[in-house]
């Protein structure tokens, strides 16, 4: 169950549509395939098999667990660098820490996201703290990859702490679902993310039965990644379920809806909602740089190997396991 939940019949409503609103009609569904991510923790790849024009200014984004670790199980990833783009991390359920060779770093867990900026360059790590090592438990959480476009790809890395009670939290008109706003803005309603590339992200709760319509910037792309449940996207109903992607056309307004039945361990339909400005640049992406040309992959690797990306603290943040 998500961390952050709110009454939403005290919540502020998101406008029903208007005459002259245009539905987007849903253009795809991808089901991502499962793999494993730093040392070894369980993922989904949600953008696997969509084209890099329909995803763009988004790069790349992992569905991490959802799992409940046995003692010991937890992973995280090692030291790491980046370059090119910006990291979001969103925690739904348990906890990690990260650190970051700019200075950023702490603790993301129930409902919180790490919004780290890589810019010109930086060195990270992300891993479970000691205790949730030790005692083992539930982890769920997402990683987006917003591009930079080239103006800012080599700009001060930035880093930003929003707590879950942080995000903007609205209702649908009929009080069937629950929509936490992390960046960017719906129906007038923003969120406390500040992005350099103009972006929406959301994560909603739709209860069995219930719908969500919404308007949508007409110039962003539009996706809906689900989480969790089952339910159907687009005004035409086309069936979802969890680990699933929809890609969306033209148009100003969408809208996706929960199936009346649900799995037991899944009471609701958990979507993340997301869309962005394209920056239509060339992509050069390798591991973790993303840049606009081969030659800049090249110069990034060398000043990553050179130590021009930044080098690890003293005392730094190490994975921790159990022996």
């Amino acid at each position: 169950m998500p961390a952050v939940t709110a009454d939403t019949l005290t919540l502020p409503r998101i406008a029903v549509a208007a005459l002259g609103d245009t539905e987007r009609p849903v253009r795809q569904v991808a089901t991502g395939p499962r793999g494993f991510e730093g040392e070894g923790f369980p993922v989904v790849r949600a953008f696997a098999g969509v084209s890099t024009q329909d995803l763009d200014p988004f790069v790349h984004m992992d569905q991490m667990g959802e799992v409940d670790y046995a003692p010991g199980e937890p992973k995280g990833t090692n030291w790491h660098p980046h370059r090119g783009f910006e990291t979001v991390t969103y925690i739904i359920d348990g906890t990690f820490q990260h650190q970051d060779s700019h200075g950023g770093g702490g603790v993301i867990n129930n409902g919180a996201t790490q919004w780290m900026t890589a810019g010109a360059g930086v060195l990270h790590i992300e891993t479970p703290p000691e205790e949730l090592v030790v005692s083992g438990g539930v982890f769920h959480g997402m990683q987006l990859w917003v591009n930079l476009p080239a103006k800012d790809k080599f700009s001060a890395p930035r880093y930003q702490a929003i707590e879950g009670g942080d995000s903007t939290l609205v209702a649908s008109a009929d009080g069937g679902a629950l929509v936490r706003i992390i960046a960017g803005a719906i129906d007038g309603h923003g969120g406390p993310g500040a992005t350099h590339t103009p972006i929406t992200l959301a994560h909603a709760t739709v209860q069995p039965g219930a719908q969500l319509s919404l308007p949508w910037q007409p110039e962003y792309n539009a996706l809906v990644y689900v989480l969790s449940g089952n339910g159907t996207v687009g005004a035409e109903g086309r069936p979802v379920h969890g680990g699933q992607l929809a890609v969306f056309g033209a148009g100003d307004r969408i809208t996706l809806a929960a199936a009346t039945n649900q799995d037991s361990n899944r009471p609701a339909f958990e979507v993340l909602l997301l869309g962005g400005r394209p920056i239509r640049e060339p992509v050069a992406h390798y591991g973790p740089f993303v840049m606009n040309t081969k030659e800049e992959l090249v110069q990034a690797i060398e000043d990553y190997q050179s130590g021009r990306l930044g080098v690890i603290p003293e005392n730094a943040l190490m994975p921790h396991t159990v022996n």
